[in-house]
């Protein structure tokens, strides 16, 4: 026996009354969800992590001899990473460290020569004074008839000979004094210019092998065994893993109250959604992808299309959590920022740079150990005076 009209007609009053009710809930719970939390919480998918990238360049000229670590392995600051072959620039090295050892013995001749000319200077000045007392000896004989008018001419005129002599030495202690003068056998200018050709060398030898700034993992490596590289060419690059964050890319309209320091959660598509990174907004970026582009794009020329820009969000991730589930940069990831909290002006930044990829000590000891092989070749190539070298003569005496 069938249902009735009126039978049929009740049940589908209470389906849809059902269906109406569980609609009308639904909307209810989405509602209430969104009063309470949602309306506080920016979400988007268009946020990849991110990090320093640290290209690794030439700083030498040389032949790869040696390469010490590949792709994918961690590699400690201060480790070689490739090794040039350095027999021209330890060629070059040995001629600069000839050419100071040559400074320094040219600059002790002239002290040498100086004291020469000193000593030179003496002699005459005594050969004068003592034709001077001849000249005054002749003269007191002369008033007694005692010698002759022509011996007293000849004395005054080797005096003037004499004189002559001594402004002669003087012009060449001028001239010496010019060269070393308010300088010392270790200082002169000579020396200082070839000890900084022989630091240059030194350095040059020093980065034929090239060593990692700050610790991370080998990746895209450019070069081979026996490729020729030059100052400033790529060899790899250096990722460091402990220090890495979000770069959420955000609808200006949805820009309103993202502020730094507001807490976000980061689902990454690596781990699933089940997994959740927490971090904290650091700062926004000064202008929206498209002015950073290449080919900016300009409005005031042709045809305008309104299109919705995008801002990136720095949001710096917790480093014990990507210890522990470690990351790569590049993985795509859902960010939601919790933008209920107090909050402060867009442009107070809390981006931090104390970590190990911002700075380098590698290369601080290479020049203070260049100066300190120059000053031993200096001092093994430095001429002792002896006691009468140093001569107090000047060339107005």
């Amino acid at each position: 026996m069938g249902l009735s009209r009126k039978t049929i007609r009740a049940k589908r009053d209470l389906l849809l009354r059902l269906v109406g009710t569980g609609v009308a809930l639904s909307v209810l719970i989405i509602f209430l969800k969104w009063m309470i939390s949602d309306r506080n919480w920016v979400v988007t998918d268009n946020a990849f992590v991110t990090g320093n990238i640290l290209s690794i360049n030439s700083d030498a000229t040389g032949m790869v001899a040696r390469i010490f670590f590949d792709e994918t392995q961690l590699v400690k600051k201060g480790d070689v990473l490739v090794s040039l072959d350095g027999q021209r620039a330890q060629a070059a090295l040995a001629q600069a460290e000839a050419d100071l050892a040559r400074a320094v013995r040219g600059v002790g001749a002239l002290f040498s020569y100086r004291r020469q000319i000193c000593e030179k200077l003496i002699s005459r000045k005594a050969i004068k004074d003592r034709s001077l007392h001849d000249l005054a000896r002749y003269k007191k004989a002369a008033s007694a008839g005692a010698t002759s008018d022509q011996i007293l001419q000849n004395t005054q005129d080797q005096l003037v000979a004499q004189e002559a002599n001594i402004q002669e030495v003087r012009s060449e202690l001028q001239a010496v004094d010019a060269r070393i003068m308010g300088v010392t056998r270790t200082n002169h200018p000579d020396i200082e210019a070839a000890k900084a050709r022989y630091s240059d060398a030194y350095v040059e030898f020093l980065r034929q092998n090239i060593r990692a700034p700050a610790t991370g993992f080998i990746a895209k490596r450019r070069i081979q065994v026996g490729q020729r590289v030059r100052p400033g060419d790529q060899l790899l690059n250096i990722v460091p893993l402990d220090h890495l964050w979000v770069e959420a890319n955000l609808w200006e309209n949805r820009m309103k109250y993202v502020r730094p320091g507001q807490e976000a959660t980061i689902k990454v598509d690596l781990y699933g959604s089940s997994h959740i990174y927490h971090g904290v907004v650091e700062g926004l970026v000064p202008g929206s992808g498209s002015v950073f582009a290449t080919l900016p794009p300009d409005n005031a020329t042709g045809n305008f299309i309104r299109i919705v820009q995008r801002v990136p969000v720095r949001i710096a991730l917790n480093k014990d959590e990507i210890e522990k589930e470690p990351l790569r940069p590049g993985l795509s990831t859902v960010t939601s920022i919790y933008v209920g909290s107090p909050r402060t002006s867009p442009n107070a930044s809390i981006v931090k740079t104390t970590s190990n990829e911002y700075q380098t000590e590698v290369y601080d000891k290479d020049l203070a150990d260049a100066q300190i092989q120059g000053n031993k070749i200096i001092k093994q190539n430095l001429v002792e005076s002896s006691v009468n070298e140093d001569i107090k003569c000047s060339a107005e005496d």
